[in-house]
Parts: C-alpha cells; structure tokens; sequence
C-alpha cells in the first residue's frame, strides 16, 4: 500500500503544480487583455548634430603634398660693407579637406533618401610647413638678430605658399 500512496502523492504534487501554472497564465493573459503591439516603420533619417560631429571627429583627408625649397636672402646695407644673410628652406605643403570646419548645416536631406553635404574648401592643412631641421645656412655675413631671422622665414613661408598653393593644386 505504501506504493501506491507514494504514487497517490507525487500525482497530486504533479496535479496541483499544473493547476498552479494554468493559473499563472490566466492571471497574465488576462493582465495583458487590451494591449496590443504597434509596428511602426519610419523612413526618415535625421541628420543630428552628434552625426555633424562624428564626421568632423574624422579630421583630416589628405589629397596631395607638395615638397618644396626656396633660396631666400636678405642684405643690410652699411656704411664700410654691406651684411648679407641668405638661407635655403624645406617645406612639404600638404593640401587636403579638414572636416573640423565643417559647418552645422552642411549636412542636410533632400527628400526621404539622398544625403547632401557640403564639404569644406581643399586647403593648406597645416601652416608650420617648414621644415626647420632641414633648414640650411647658405650664406651668412654680419651680425643677425633673430627679428631678422624670423623675417627670412616668414618670407619663405610666404614664397612656398605662392609658388604650391595655385588654382591647378587646390
């Protein structure tokens, strides 16, 4: 008798844990009674700001580099001999896009699909082009200041942006 006590009991252990979970069920398909899924399909993109700002986060696109030296000399007159000053520059322009000048509005759509954007100018990307470490005294007589100095390199700057930056590179 034992036996089928034991067996009485596990199938009204078994009895009652089925008419629990039946129940559990009710109770949640009658809480979930009323509401309803919605698909809701958009085909707009915006064009946000944090975008705007992780195109300009790609920074610079490099087109071309333009390596260049210039002679570039200077004379002091005086009253007994005139003082001389003449050094040759190394520079390499590089000319490119930098998308951190990007404008807020140079993104937009035009319609459901097509992504408009205005990119920024082709330009000189960095303005220390000179390579200073390159930089080689040719001719030196006199006593120089460093105002003096600064002037020839600004000079160089000035001849190497004349003759890399024309209308056929940018």
């Amino acid at each position: 008798m034992t036996k089928h006590r034991t067996i009485s009991i596990r199938l009204t252990a078994i009895f009652a844990a089925l008419i629990a979970g039946l129940m559990a069920v009710a109770v949640i398909l009658s809480k979930c009674e009323g509401t309803t899924v919605v698909k809701e399909k958009n085909d707009h993109v915006e064009v946000s700001p944090a975008t705007i700002a992780s195109i300009r986060s790609i920074g610079q696109w490099e087109f071309l580099t333009i390596h260049d030296e210039e002679y570039v000399d200077t004379v002091r007159e005086g009253f007994f001999s005139d003082d001389g000053l003449a050094r040759i520059y190394y520079g390499s322009l590089r000319l490119g896009l930098d998308l951190s000048h990007l404008d807020d509005h140079a993104i937009r759509l035009e319609g459901d699909t097509v992504l408009v954007a205005t990119l920024p100018r082709v330009g000189l990307l960095d303005r220390q082009f000179i390579d200073e470490t390159r930089t080689r005294p040719f001719y030196e007589k006199g006593r120089w200041e460093t105002d003096a100095r600064e002037a020839l390199y600004r000079r160089a700057q000035k001849m190497m942006m004349a003759r890399c930056l024309t209308r056929a590179n940018l």
